[in-house]
């Protein structure tokens, strides 16, 4: 497999892309780098010499037509360590020097992105966005508080599919009004019942919808939006210094889901535009899609690994927004005892009252 590693032309070092930056950058002479200076590279890996490092070994005849093997071996050019990782990464760092790597050979063909939107957010701010997200949680943990229970800050590139498409949409809700008054001798109650309609056609680009199995979706959909406005065409550049993932999951598989995100996005806006009803109620609707394309692109996405009482916590921040989600444990013992104050407070207020409205 070939293994490409970005060389500084002035020490020799190996540089990474920087996301205050926006370039590539040599920690070790800090020089600065253009992206697009070293479009150059990419053709030229295409055009290098007759050196062939792919491997095999005889376990391969083993395997039947519908397996595969699940792990890659790379030599690094740095050091000459071996980096041993799954079929889908792409980008990682060398485990004994560190330098960052590209796995050219899983970006060739039909895997290549499109588009990547690069980095704008580094580490630093990816544990400042974790200690963000811990504040004013009141039933926290105090001890989960403490950053040295944070195992592991990855910045990944997640591969999407971004689906392009248009929309028609006919639906149909049941609407009621309902009207109040009342006599000397009746309250009275009058329902109205309508058929209440819309229709018409919606435009949807760059819907994503994320193409590893490894990343869980709705910690991928909770990060979202990505402003796919700062997306740049793709360059391996934009990798260095950062894990990558090709997509597992491809774009035929992940139709369903860009399918109900469509449909569900037709709809909530369709009925935003209803209002003046004590009910509405859908009694049908269709959406119907045309002008459908899709197209591949990866997202910046920093991953947040913690472990508290031998129990795993996973946080994920937008490398673009910075927007942080993930899910916290709970102290349940100061739940308990919040609740048992909270209930006797009720008690003294409801013995409170008791006892004025007999003095009265």
């Amino acid at each position: 497999m070939a293994l490409q590693e970005y060389k500084c032309p002035c020490c020799g070092g190996a540089i990474a892309f920087d996301p205050h930056l926006q370039k590539l950058k040599c920690p070790y002479c800090d020089t600065e780098f253009d992206p697009e200076a070293l479009l150059g590279y990419d053709e030229d890996l295409k055009n290098e010499g007759t050196d062939n490092l792919e491997w095999h070994t005889d376990s391969q005849s083993q395997w039947t037509a519908n397996e595969e093997d699940s792990l890659r071996s790379y030599v690094c050019n740095s050091c000459g360590g071996e980096i041993i990782c799954d079929e889908n990464t792409a980008a990682t760092s060398c485990p004994f020097c560190d330098n960052p790597v590209i796995m050219m050979q899983q970006l060739k063909g039909q895997l290549k992105p499109d588009f990547v939107i690069p980095f704008k957010l580094d580490k630093q701010q990816a544990k400042a966005g974790l200690l963000s997200h811990l504040k004013g949680k009141f039933l926290l943990p105090k001890v989960f508080k403490d950053l040295n229970h944070i195992d592991e800050i990855k910045g990944i590139y997640v591969p999407f599919w971004l689906f392009d498409a248009d929309a028609d949409a006919d639906l149909r809700y049941k609407g009621t009004k309902t009207r109040f008054w009342s006599d000397s001798n009746y309250n009275y109650t009058e329902t109205s019942y309508y058929s209440v309609y819309r229709a018409g056609n919606l435009g949807f680009n760059h819907v994503p919808v994320d193409g590893s199995s490894k990343m869980p979706d709705d910690l991928m959909e909770s990060i979202e939006p990505f402003d796919f406005s700062e997306a740049v065409p793709f360059q391996t550049a934009y990798l260095a210094g950062y894990l990558a993932d090709k997509y597992d999951v491809t774009a035929e598989q992940s139709s369903d889901r860009a399918n109900t995100r469509v449909k569900d996005s037709t709809e909530q806006a369709f009925r935003g535009t209803i209002s003046g009803y004590a009910t509405l109620t859908p009694e049908a609707n269709s959406v119907r899609l045309y002008n459908g394309k899709t197209q591949y692109a990866l997202y910046p996405v920093w991953i947040l690994n913690t472990t508290y009482k031998d129990q795993k916590y996973l946080f994920a921040m937008n490398g673009q927004t910075g927007k942080f989600v993930g899910n916290l444990p709970t102290d349940w013992g100061k739940f308990w005892r919040t609740a048992l104050i909270f209930t006797a407070g009720i008690g003294a207020l409801i013995y409170g009252v008791q006892w004025l409205l007999q003095l009265l």
